[in-house]
C-alpha cells in the first residue's frame, strides 16, 4: 500500500510488504514561477509520517522510497532535506546549473528517450 499524504487525504500507514513508498503530493495551489523554495510550511503532517516511519522500523522494512513533489510545499528538494531531518538522516545535496544549460540537459534527455521506430528497441 502506498502511503499517501495528499491536501486534506492522507492514507493509514499499514505495512504491506518490506518496504515502504510515501508520497507528499500538493494541490496545485503553488504556481510553478514560485517553485524553488518552501511556500507552505507542511512540518506537521510531515512529523506525523515520520513518527508512523520510525514505528515501524523494528518490521523488516528493507527500503523506504519517500517522494515529495514542488507543490507539495514548493520545493521538492527542499521538503525531502525537511523529511530527512526529522528522521535523522543527513540532507541531500545537489548542484544549482545555469537556467539555459538545464533546460537544455532537459530537452536531450527527452530526445533521447523518445522512440523513433521499434527497431530502437530491438538492438
Amino acid at each position: 500500500m502506498v502511503w499517501s499524504q495528499l491536501a486534506e487525504i492522507q492514507t493509514p500507514p499499514i505495512v504491506t510488504t518490506d518496504f515502504l513508498y510515501l508520497r507528499f503530493i500538493g494541490d496545485r495551489s503553488i504556481q510553478e514561477k514560485d517553485f524553488g523554495r518552501i511556500q507552505i510550511d507542511r512540518v506537521f503532517e510531515m512529523q506525523k509520517w515520520a513518527d508512523s516511519i520510525k514505528r515501524v522500523k523494528d518490521e523488516d522494512i528493507k527500503l523506504a522510497i519517500i517522494a515529495a513533489n514542488n507543490h507539495y510545499a514548493g520545493f521538492g528538494p527542499g521538503t525531502a532535506n525537511v523529511f530527512r531531518n526529522m528522521l535523522g538522516l543527513s540532507e541531500a545535496k545537489w548542484e544549482e546549473k545555469e537556467e539555459g544549460q538545464q533546460q537544455e540537459q532537459e530537452q536531450q534527455k527527452i530526445h533521447d528517450l523518445k522512440q523513433r521506430t521499434l527497431s530502437d528497441f530491438m538492438s
